[in-house]
Order: C-alpha cells, then structure tokens, then sequence
C-alpha cells in the first residue's frame, strides 16, 4: 500500500485532511535535514530523539565527552517552536532549583505580605538536562514528578508544566568520581536510553572541516507546538498487528528470569523490564513507522528502537559483570531468540511500505 492511500484511510478515521498529514510527514523531513546542517552523522541517535518526541516520552543520552550531546540537544531545539531550557546538573544543585521555590512579596496598596510561587526552568517545552549523574539523588528525584505526571507539587499546590513536555538528559560514562547514578525507579522514567558511538573516519574529517573555520549555521523553526501536537497523535493512530503485539509482550517477558524460557536471561539477568517498557515498545515502535511515512508497524521497527527501550530496564547479576556481558548482548540475543511472529508484517522492509 503506497504512502498516499496509508493516509486517505489514516484520515478517515481522523479530523485531520490528508494534506495536514502529508504537510506535517514532510516537516518530520525537513526537521532530520535541518538539524544535519550543524551534525555531522549520529543518523540513528537523531532518529531516537525523534522518535522519543513523537511518543512523548523523555530521552537519555550517553557517551563519552566531546561527541556533541548537547549540541544536538540544542540543535533540535531550535527546529522546534519550543520554550527551550538547559540545567547544568553539579554536586551543590538542590531541588529548587530545578523546580521552583517561594519568594515573599508585599502589595505596595495594601502592604500585605505573602508567598508566590516562583517557578523553575523545568516549566519549559524542552528541558536539557546536562551531565545528570553529576548530581545527588535528592536533586534527581525531583524530576520524577515532572517527568512521569507533567505536574509540579509545591506547598499543597499542583503546578501543570506546558504541553509537550520533554526531558532529554545527559550523562558521561568515563568519569565515575563525583557521580551518582541514576536509581532504577528514574531509568524507568525514560523511554529511552540512547548510547552515542564516536563518529567514522569521513564523518570526523568533515568535523574538523565544519568547526575549525569560519562558518557559521543557523537553524531555522520548522515544526510549531500544535504541528508536534497533532503528530503525538498521530503516532497513536499508526496501526499494529495482533501478531506484532504478542511478540512484542513475549519479548518483553523473556527479560525476566522468573519463567523465562531463554537461557542466557537465567543465567545473567537479575531484574527484567516490566510491562512499562511493552507499552513503550510499541509506541517507539508506531513513532518510527511514522518517520518512515508507514501506518502500520513492522517488526522491523520493534528491532529498531528494542535496545533504546530495554537497555536500562534490564538489570544484570554480578556474573554477567564478570563476564563482561552487557545489557546490550543480552537484548541482542533476546531478538534473535524468541519466536517471530506470523504475521505478514514480520517480513515487511524496514524502510519500505507495507504490501
């Protein structure tokens, strides 16, 4: 089925026309070619973040220093008609500062004095969180509440952050002094975890030649607040098989070594993923279908995003550490271990349209 008739049946079932949806595919486009303008590879780390916004889930990003994680940060920030914020995350960071506090005022009429409420950089569109590890556990715990219930408690009072709302954080893995590291309970909040590799031998010579001279990028805004919106939406409406979301819970519980019939989860595993990361398989899974300008998922598309979404919800025993296994091995094999589906769309091309 070709992209155009995808849309016609997307539409029917949807206010939206078919030229909203084509108009909105081809910003998707122009957002990917924008942000390549100023980074030079790291494709698939781009379509991740991409994916995460379209889900409406928040995005952690890993790697060593100098591979420009918050420079793409930014840079798909000002793609987007966004409020955009940045935190750098440091030992002496207290809770209010990300937050929000009380300050005292006085009505110069009456000369009254009383509290406001004075919020923080979390209320924004897009929030940076750099180098998060590099603050306390009580610090990072107060973004739990923005991030799973987009909503701030303060003094007996709940504060709505702005729709959409995104976390996309930071962390070096090299340093480990003067870190702290995430709690399993906040991993979970995001949905994804996303590793960013060095760039190839090209792709750093043309690094070299783009920032060591005198030219200069700047981005243009091509996806407003509603466009983002209506996309959100749109995801949820691309089509899934009943085959795909068996498979896709199968996969889900063989990370657990509780029943699981996957040897190498027994023996290396010591906490699975729950079913918060099914439902965020699935909306990954829908959200790169979209960026492919498909409506209905592939399994190819639950591969793609299946070690962004489980590699931090999988926790390993000390003899896989031994071993020098990693979560990545682990989902690695799980993929090539449980049992496909029979659906027709098991064997659709990834980049291709469904027949």
């Amino acid at each position: 089925m070709s992209t155009t008739e995808n849309v016609e049946l997307l539409a029917q079932d949807d206010t939206l026309s078919e030229q909203t949806i084509l108009r909105l595919l081809a910003k998707l486009t122009s957002v990917k070619d924008e942000i390549a303008r100023v980074i030079v590879g790291q494709q698939d780390v781009v379509q991740q973040l991409l994916v995460a916004m379209l889900a409406g889930g928040h995005c952690l990003l890993e790697g060593a220093p100098g591979l420009a994680k918050t420079l793409m940060v930014s840079s798909l920030a000002k793609t987007l008609e966004l409020d955009y914020k940045r935190i750098q995350f440091t030992p002496d960071l207290m809770p209010s500062d990300i937050i929000g506090t009380e300050i005292l005022e006085t009505d110069h009429d009456s000369g009254e004095r009383f509290f406001k409420f004075k919020q923080g950089p979390v209320f924004t569109n897009i929030l940076l969180a750099d180098e998060i590890n590099r603050t306390p556990p009580k610090t990072q715990a107060a973004l739990l509440e923005a991030m799973q219930e987009r909503t701030i408690s303060y003094a007996g009072s709940i504060y709505p952050l702005p729709k959409p709302f995104f976390v996309l954080a930071t962390q070096n893995p090299v340093e480990q002094s003067g870190t702290y590291a995430l709690p399993e309970a906040q991993l979970d909040r995001f949905l994804m975890f996303v590793r960013v590799g060095y760039p190839s031998a090209a792709e750093e010579v043309e690094i070299l030649k783009r920032t060591t001279g005198t030219q200069s990028t700047t981005l243009k805004e091509v996806l407003h607040t509603q466009d983002i919106l209506t996309l959100q939406g749109v995801v949820r409406q691309v089509d899934i098989s009943s085959d795909l979301l068996e498979y896709t819970s199968a996969l889900t519980r063989n990370t657990r070594p509780e029943g699981s019939d996957n040897q190498q989860v027994v023996d290396f595993v010591r906490w699975g993923a729950g079913p918060r990361a099914g439902q965020a398989l699935v909306l990954c899974a829908k959200a790169n279908a979209l960026l492919s300008e498909r409506f209905a998922v592939t399994l190819a598309d639950i591969h793609s995003v299946a070690h962004g979404v489980l590699r931090h919800r999988i926790l390993l025993n000390f003899q896989a550490e031994a071993q020098n296994i990693d979560t990545d091995a682990v989902i690695e094999h799980l993929l090539k271990n449980t049992p496909l589906p029979k659906s027709p769309l098991a064997s659709a091309a990834p980049n291709g349209n469904v027949s």
